[in-house]
């Protein structure tokens, strides 16, 4: 359940055909493989970051995202990882964080993980997957998420999508309760309202979103330092 248009099309068949560490390393591709074209003529690739939330919730959408168990959900590296899906010639590739918003993270850690981040998604990502539990997002954590993200680029914003994650506990008007929380609300007025709900999401209306913010942004990607065109990707 979300903010914008239902997408009518049949789910997405996707494969994760590679994982890639920093040092970009391949591993051996996986043997099954499924294709679905989704990305428009133009794009050859969607890079997707992930941030925020849990390593074990961050992975979980990822692993929804590529239909196949990619991220190990268990074990949290002390590193950004790097996976890549195959769609028929395309692919969609999705690169985890560690907790960039812990308080104990020193700027210089911060600085390095981003910098990995952006050499992962080179050349930029298209967008930033912000994974939400709600009632564990403070103020804090939102001046935070807001700082990681101009650390990218001063226009990260405009390619957010919120996910706010189910609550632990679901009671009447929770969706609405949650969505008018002051940090909450305020992350999602930078996101230009951009948000879903995961609770009873489908992976079709999720990468509808994804692309439609490419659209929306004139078909740029977030660069070091400027947008280019996606026509060059």
């Amino acid at each position: 359940m979300g903010c914008w248009f239902s997408a009518e099309r049949p789910p997405p068949n996707l494969s994760s055909s590679r994982r890639q560490p920093p040092d970009g390393q391949d591993v051996p591709s996986l043997r099954h493989r499924r294709s679905y074209e989704f990305l428009p003529p133009f794009m050859s690739e969607l890079r997707v970051v992930l941030l925020r939330n849990s390593w074990s919730q961050r992975s979980s959408e990822g692993n929804f995202i590529l239909r196949e168990t990619e991220f190990n959900t268990e074990e949290e590296p002390d590193h950004c990882v790097r996976v890549t899906g195959q769609m028929m010639e395309k692919e969609i590739v999705l690169i985890n964080t560690p907790d960039l918003l812990h308080p104990d993270l020193s700027e210089d850690k911060l600085t390095e993980h981003v910098e990995t981040c952006k050499r992962l998604s080179d050349p930029g990502p298209h967008v930033f997957l912000l994974v939400l539990q709600p009632e564990d997002f403070t103020e804090e954590h939102k001046l935070r998420l807001s700082r990681v993200l101009q650390l990218f680029s001063d226009r990260s914003s405009d390619h957010s999508l919120v996910l706010i994650s189910t609550p632990r506990e679901e009671t009447a008007g929770f969706m609405e309760r949650y969505r008018q929380h002051p940090p909450l609300k305020e992350m999602i007025r930078e996101c230009r309202y951009r948000f879903l709900w995961q609770k009873d999401l489908e992976l079709d209306e999720l990468l509808t979103r994804m692309v439609q913010i490419e659209k929306e942004n004139n078909n740029t990607r977030i660069g070091e330092t400027s947008s280019i065109q996606l026509s060059s990707a």
